[in-house]
């Protein structure tokens, strides 16, 4: 694969935080979009890349420019990544919050975000289904899935418990299999 420039790494990504509503996880189907129709990337590498950026602290989409900015150019694409995928978005948030204070109660602004609002849900699920496609090849892999989605939506159990136990019976069921 030809090196790519650092100022095509700034476009790619400062499309994707322009136009990305929702966040984070809405950025993950453009991201993988962006990168398999360039050619940047493989899809098991973008795998592995959402999979980190949701291990590491901080933002996801931030974590996401950087994982993916690093693999194709290092540092400095890290660096790029990182600024084209947010300065699009800080640059609209600045604008929105100057002007939304006095439009906020214009009932056509108000009801534009009520449209708006089930899009995101639907760029948040997308990457969440294939994840899950990707990642669930076991029947004990989707009873995880469930078991989680249910803990934590259902019963209000936090998630940093769920992959602490899960930390633990990993290591656990390792321990036992190098034994064998």
């Amino acid at each position: 694969m030809q090196q790519v420039s650092l100022w095509n790494i700034f476009g790619v990504f400062a499309k994707i935080g322009a136009f990305t509503i929702g966040g984070g996880y809405a950025m993950i189907p453009v991201i993988e979009r962006e990168m398999r129709v360039r050619g940047w990337m493989e899809e098991t590498e973008l795998g592995d890349i959402v999979v980190l950026a949701q291990s590491a602290p901080g933002l996801l989409a931030v974590n996401m420019a950087i994982f993916t900015g690093h693999k194709l150019r290092g540092l400095r694409g890290s660096i790029v990544a990182t600024l084209g995928a947010t300065l699009p978005s800080f640059l609209i948030i600045l604008l929105v919050a100057m002007v939304f204070t006095s439009f906020q109660e214009n009932e056509i602004v108000r009801r534009i975000f009520q449209a708006i609002r089930p899009v995101a849900v639907a760029l948040i699920l997308v990457p969440a289904v294939r994840m899950a496609r990707r990642g669930c090849k076991t029947w004990w892999a989707w009873a995880i899935v469930l078991g989680t989605l249910v803990a934590v939506a259902v019963l209000h159990i936090s998630p940093i418990w769920i992959m602490l136990v899960l930390l633990v019976c990993g290591a656990g069921i390792s321990y036992i299999k190098e034994k064998k």
